[in-house]
Formats: C-alpha cells, structure tokens, sequence
C-alpha cells in the first residue's frame, strides 16, 4: 500500500491539541539541534521573530525543515540509525541459555511487572508539574516513603496538589483492574505483530498495524508524528524521521518489552527486533532507547546481578552514543558508592533543559532504579516513580525486568489482587484481555520464534 516513490502530501494547518502544531515543530526541532552540538542562536532568534510577528504556518515548516537537515555534527559517526551501522560498532553477541519453565515464569512476571509499574506512575505522570522534589515531597507527606503500595490520595489532596484525572483508579484503594495507557497498548500491539509474522515481521508491518488497530488520538509526539507521516503516504522506513523533532522522545522505549520477553538469554536479537519497531517513529537516541529496553529484559532472564544486566545491555547500543554515556554515568555513580538520592539530584540538573519525555533522561532514571532497586520488585518501581519525569513509562519498564528478576512470586500480592489479572486497551479487538492470556500468547510466540531469524 505503501511504496518506496510516494510523496508526503502537505501537512494540514494548525490543528488545536495537535503535535502537528507547526509552531511547536519548530519549537522541539530547535531544542533537538541544540542537543545534538548546534549553535542554533541564529535559529533562536529567527524563531522568536516568527512567533513575534504572527507568522503563517508555512514560515513554522520552513525553519523546521532548514533545522532537520543540520544533522548531528558531534555524533554522526557515532549515532547512526541504520542497523547494519549500529551493529558494525557493536561487540561479538553472545546467549545465556534458559529453560523453558524460567521463561514461562519470567514472561508473566514480566507483564505483571510492566502493567503494576505503569499503573503506580500513572497519577502523576506529568513532568512539567510533578517535580523530583514535589513528588518526593508529597510522598513524605502521607508517609508514603518507602512506596510499598499504590499512591495513597485523598479527594482534597487530590486538587491541592495536582494529581491527573486519571487518580481515580490509579491510586490506593481504588485500583480495579488496570488502565488503559499507551505503555501497555503497544506492548499488546507488538505481540500481536510477533503473532502475525514471527520474528520476521518488517517496519512496514508495524505501519499497518499502527493504521488497523491503533486509534490516531491514542498516540503522542513521535509516534503521532509518524502514523501522519504514514499516513501522508511517507514510507515507514523514512516515516520517523520526517517532520518528527520528538525522534529521540521516549516513545519507542516504551514499545520494547515484548521484544525482550520472546528472547530470553539472548538481548542481541530482542534489540535486533526492537530496532525494526523504533526506525518507524525514532532515529538515534530514541532507537537505542527500545534496543536496550528489550536487552535489558531479555538479559534480565539469564543475569541475576543489576550492575552485570546493566553492563550487559550497553553491549547493544552504540557505545559512544549520548545515551550509553547516561547510563553508564549512573552505573558509575553506584559503583563509587553514590546514594539514590545525589545521583537524581545530579541528574535532573545534568538534564534540566530536556523535554521530561525524553529518552536520555528518562534512560538514567531507569537505570538508577534497577541499581539501587537491587532485584527488589517494589523497591525497584518505587524509585522509578519517585525519580520524576515519565513515571508510568519507567515505573513500567523497570517492572518488566525487575518482575524477571524476582520472579512471580517476588511480586507481592499488595500489587496484583486489585488488578484482578484484567488489562483496558484501545488496541482494536484486545480491550478486557487477561494478563495470563498475554503472558501465555507471548510464551506461545517465544517458543514459534526460537528457530526463526530476526
């Protein structure tokens, strides 16, 4: 349906609560320039005189185009998008084997963990409010520290302090099943993929997943960038790195679990397949983000000790690459003896100009609450939530490997009874699915895939 020569139709005029808002383009284009090393005063001030002076949207695309085309001048070598170029840099693979009872017991695990954790982020998922310090502030407040339950709130704490709209069925004492949240929709949409076409599944069948059964309104940021892109006929291929200034967001990380979860022991590949999902919305960054979630998860069924996972999984990712560096200033701050508490402080003022969905910081957030965590389920989400910016996102993500970890009997039924093994999802044809069903499906599809090639 879609061919390599289609041209992208023009992009639709300003739509209100849109991410296609051709200001804001320009707006998340420029700080991504800044980012990769540009001196982008010039473009600052052009930009400033356009919004001034009430410019059309037609100005809005022109400078978001003149940007996308700088490229990463300090990371070009270093950060390539094309997969034969991220392995050329990579280290030898190698595979630790696992039984097929650890793998079974470690996939449920690892969806109880990545359902329980988004659930626990959810109320306060908003960055730009929900502070390092408010968070930790309020949580002190009620007592709530360490967090060994979901969020406690009161209808009255409820509007001083912030909480979404969502704290109603997200917080203590009145969890009742899961949520629907994106998190956990494109985890079920990837393992429907896995279901369609085994391990051999291309960007382009992610494309028409995303069309057949994920609703437009249900995306944010980079991938909404890219399903228009689609949609617009841009190949998907090329979809995530046009008219996308959120392509190093945190939004393919967040699509990586079931990729881990069907490779257990073997993190080269579970990157391998998640790089087939991330080129569709992301470049850089935001595609290893996805490779070292999905390492992370696969090694997470073979390696025991955090610090070697974590060492693990910056074998498959660009080594010199700006997150890499992240996580591996984490790790170095647990290894020389730093608590939680300075090594978040450090990185939230190393990180104070980036989006709070960005997937740098929103990668050392998660690595510290696996290190300080230490296989500890709760303890291991309680840090993703309380270390801020995308806290459901994380809080998921770190549930998925800590839930490997510690197995499903590490995961306290304090988390799991009000769920009621039930999951919400706008994903067509899968909402009120159970969590054993998932787990069990995802097991199906680990032991169909063993043979096949990425």
């Amino acid at each position: 349906m879609l061919t390599s020569d289609a041209q992208p139709q023009a992009l639709p005029s300003t739509v209100n609560g849109d991410d296609a808002i051709p200001r804001d383009l320009a707006r998340h284009e420029l700080r991504h320039a800044s980012d990769s090393g540009h001196d982008v005063t010039t473009h600052g001030e052009r930009f400033r005189l356009l919004e001034r002076s009430g410019a059309s949207d037609a100005d809005f695309l022109a400078l978001t185009a003149e940007l996308e085309t700088l490229g990463n001048p300090n990371y070009s070598a270093s950060e390539p998008s094309e997969l034969d170029a991220i392995r050329a840099l990579l280290p030898a693979p190698h595979t630790t084997p696992v039984s097929d009872d650890i793998a079974r017991a470690g996939i449920h695990a690892a969806w109880t963990g990545r359902i329980v954790g988004n659930m626990l982020g959810k109320p306060i998922e908003d960055g730009t409010h929900w502070s390092y310090e408010k968070i930790n502030a309020y949580l002190a407040s009620v007592d709530a520290v360490p967090l060994v339950d979901y969020i406690p709130v009161s209808s009255s704490a409820a509007l001083e302090w912030g909480f979404l709209p969502n704290w109603t069925e997200s917080t203590r004492g009145r969890v009742d099943g899961s949520s629907r949240d994106d998190d956990i929709d494109y985890t079920i949409l990837n393992l429907h993929i896995l279901e369609q076409h085994g391990a051999a599944f291309a960007p382009a069948d992610i494309a028409a997943a995303w069309l057949e059964r994920l609703p437009y309104r249900q995306t944010f940021t980079a991938e909404r960038a890219a399903y228009r892109n689609i949609v617009r006929g841009v190949p998907p291929t090329l979809a995530g790195g046009t008219e996308n200034p959120y392509r190093e967001w945190i939004g393919a990380l967040i699509r990586a679990d079931v990729f881990g979860m069907v490779c257990p022991g073997d993190p080269r590949r579970a990157a391998e397949l998640a790089w087939k999902d991330a080129v569709v919305s992301h470049r850089g960054n935001g595609i290893y983000a996805e490779m070292w979630a999905a390492s992370l998860v696969a090694g997470a069924f073979g390696i025991h000790d955090v610090s070697e996972l974590i060492h693990e999984s910056l074998r498959h990712i660009p080594p010199h690459s700006r997150l890499a560096s992240e996580v591996r200033t984490v790790l170095n701050a647990f290894t020389d003896g730093e608590t939680w508490e300075t090594t978040l402080v450090a990185l939230h003022t190393r990180h104070s100009e980036k989006n709070w969905v960005h997937s740098i910081n929103n990668a050392g957030v998660i690595t510290a609450a696996l290190l300080w965590g230490d296989g500890d389920f709760s303890q291991s989400i309680e840090l993703a939530v309380r270390g801020a910016f995308d806290t459901d996102s994380n809080a998921a993500t770190v549930g998925a490997v800590a839930g490997v970890l510690a197995g499903p009997e590490g995961i306290d039924q304090r988390w799991t009874v009000p769920l009621h093994d039930l999951v919400r999802s706008a994903i067509f044809g899968y909402d009120r699915v159970s969590i054993s069903d998932l787990a069990e499906r995802t097991d199906i599809v680990r032991t169909r895939i063993s043979g096949e090639g990425v």
